[in-house]
């Protein structure tokens, strides 16, 4: 994959939002800002424009001069700090964004291909805040967008694009749903919830709290839940799946992530087939020619 800097613009005065600090706000358990630092963790370096507040991740921070100029403003204050021919733009309020769609923006703005790409959203209009610029380009027509207004303060992004080559990509339709009011608000949190994927948005949740790398078969370890719960009482689901998370973290310390993964598979086979065994004990009974 292309290698690329990324710059999240999380300032903003979110007058819909009665002046709230929309980055910090919670969707699915994490603020709008983790949930956009978490699909491009892969950046050489991410620049985040606006105030300073707790990330998953380390940042480089930066603010937009004036204060409150405007996104033009504070790209142009981002690309100061980056150093990579692709520059990934993405808003702090985008709770759906998925790392399949900045994929097909980094591979949409190959060299040579074009100036950049940005998605365009179910309606066709483009979303300059969900794209891949070259930084050459970029930065070329920064400065003379500069040159010709006195600043970039207060200039709409549509005068940057116009003047770009750039390719369009629809992504999911998702993609570049944004969080403009509460009501925005309301219904990312209720998305989650309501559309079959509350299960990997807790789990996902979980690992960046705990700081955890980690993919594990989550099938297994439900399995494993449920035969415990079943073949022992209900309360053996969650005191053993502890348990097999404890014995696999002692069993890959200093191992590598895929090693630890294997360690939790081996952990919980082991344990569901003592489960397994102890439900059979017990439909069994305990008379004469119990096994």
């Amino acid at each position: 994959m292309t290698a690329y800097d990324a710059i999240v613009l999380a300032g903003g005065a979110a007058k819909r939002l009665g002046g709230a600090d929309k980055p910090g706000l919670h969707v699915g358990g994490r603020s709008l800002l983790d949930r956009v630092l978490a699909v491009c963790a892969d950046a050489r370096s991410t620049v985040v424009v606006g105030g300073h507040r707790p990330t998953v991740r380390p940042v480089t921070w930066t603010r937009e001069v004036p204060e409150g100029g405007g996104p033009l403003a504070a790209l142009g204050a981002g690309v100061r700090h980056t150093d990579a021919e692709s520059v990934l733009v993405l808003s702090a309020d985008l709770p759906f964004l998925g790392e399949a769609t900045i994929r097909s923006l980094l591979a949409a703005a190959e060299p040579g291909a074009c100036e950049g790409a940005l998605c365009t959203d179910r309606d066709g209009r483009d979303q300059p805040l969900v794209a891949v610029y070259r930084a050459e380009p970029l930065r070329r027509e920064l400065a003379l967008l500069a040159t010709e207004h006195g600043s970039l303060a207060g200039l709409p992004l549509r005068i940057l694009t116009a003047e770009l080559d750039l390719a369009r990509v629809q992504a999911d339709p998702l993609a570049s749903f944004d969080c403009d009011t509460w009501e925005d608000i309301a219904a990312a949190r209720a998305r989650i919830r309501e559309h079959g994927s509350v299960l990997d948005e807790w789990i996902t949740t979980v690992k960046n709290e705990l700081g955890i790398e980690l993919d594990v078969d989550t099938g297994v370890l439900l399995d494993l839940a449920r035969d415990a719960a079943h073949g022992v009482a209900r309360p053996a689901a969650p005191l053993t799946t502890f348990l097999v998370g404890y014995a696999a973290a002692m069993a890959s310390s200093g191992r590598s992530p895929e090693e630890a993964a294997e360690a939790v598979a081996e952990a919980s086979r082991k344990a569901t087939a003592l489960a397994l065994r102890w439900a059979a004990e017990t439909e069994a009974g305990s008379g004469p020619g119990t096994p």
